[in-house]
């Protein structure tokens, strides 16, 4: 029987009841992810269960350390350490027989990753937990066994490394599952198929045209050209209305100019000394001495600063 698409009764809050058999298989194909580099690196067994547990449990253990309400699925549940162990022994006895499905491998690997996503942003609405939070709990439970694994190996998390969107996708499912939930009133069920199915195309369409993540981007140069550029022209508009003040008063009394000086700004990036740097000379200030309001001629006081002198 296929699930209703949307909730009659508002947001589904309630926990996704994600099969157990597919539950297993997404703590199994992570456990995966860490009997692989187990093998690359050679550990003894006790390295291959270790990885395998960061893979398969380790996103869902920094969730609920995160959230802290008493209920740590690793623990809570009757297979996930068996499972992780017994898939950690089989990698090690039997380490060639992931290298003839790296394909398959793969395909599971980010189904997985998706499921995860679905599973942490669950929780997290279960808890009441903010959308910001949301995000967090579902992306970190997608992502955060490989970020272990790495960080226990003494390496850079490849998740912040530049490569195809993985983290990426993870937080993109997220979003999606967050968004379905609280305002399209979308059952569970089906926010998590769809959520899944976004990760899955994401990484899919990533490898297929090699779109990589961002890295090594600076935009201090393009920004600051342009502040520069708005300076300069500010500058120039506020001389221009220093002539325009000045052409105002010419041929009359009853004023003081007071000027200052400052550096010159087409200057500002030589490496000299305050004192040798150019400087120009700017109105500061223009008093009226003339105490009435109206200045004889027509020129008031509020037509040079914007604003009455007190």
């Amino acid at each position: 029987m296929i699930p209703e698409l949307i909730s009659a009764s508002g947001p589904d809050v309630t926990a996704v009841a994600i099969p157990a058999w597919l539950d297993a298989s997404a703590v199994a194909v992570g456990s995966v992810s860490g009997i692989l580099v187990a093998t690359e690196r050679k550990l003894d067994l006790v390295g291959f269960i270790v990885l395998a547990m960061l893979g398969g449990l380790g996103g869902g253990l920094i969730r609920d350390l995160i959230i802290q309400h008493n209920d740590v699925y690793m623990v809570n549940s009757p297979y996930a350490i068996p499972m992780t162990v017994l898939v950690g022994c089989g990698g090690f006895l039997f380490p060639s027989l992931l290298t003839r499905f790296p394909h398959l491998i793969e395909w599971v690997d980010i189904i997985s990753v998706g499921l995860f996503v679905a599973a942490g942003s669950d929780k997290a609405i279960v808890y009441r937990m903010n959308p910001w939070a949301v995000v967090l709990m579902g992306t970190v439970t997608g992502v955060g066994g490989g970020m272990l694994r790495d960080i226990f190996l003494g390496n850079t998390p490849r998740i912040f490394q530049r490569s195809n969107f993985y983290a990426i996708c993870a937080v993109a499912g997220a979003i999606t599952f967050y968004m379905l939930i609280i305002h399209a009133n979308v059952t569970g069920e089906w926010a998590t198929a769809i959520s899944v199915a976004v990760v899955i195309l994401m990484r899919r369409l990533s490898l297929h045209f090699n779109i990589l993540s961002p890295a090594n981007v600076d935009l201090a140069p393009i920004v600051t050209k342009k502040v520069r550029v708005i300076y300069h022209l500010a500058q120039e508009d506020g001389k221009e209305n220093s002539r325009r003040i000045l052409r105002k008063f010419e041929g009359r009394g009853g004023y003081q100019i007071t000027y200052v000086e400052q550096p010159s700004p087409d200057n500002t990036h030589h490496k000299s000394s305050a004192t040798d740097a150019p400087r120009t000379r700017v109105i500061d200030r223009i008093e009226i001495e003339d105490d009435s309001p109206e200045v004889p001629g027509g020129i008031s006081s509020q037509d040079i600063s914007g604003k009455p002198q007190k």
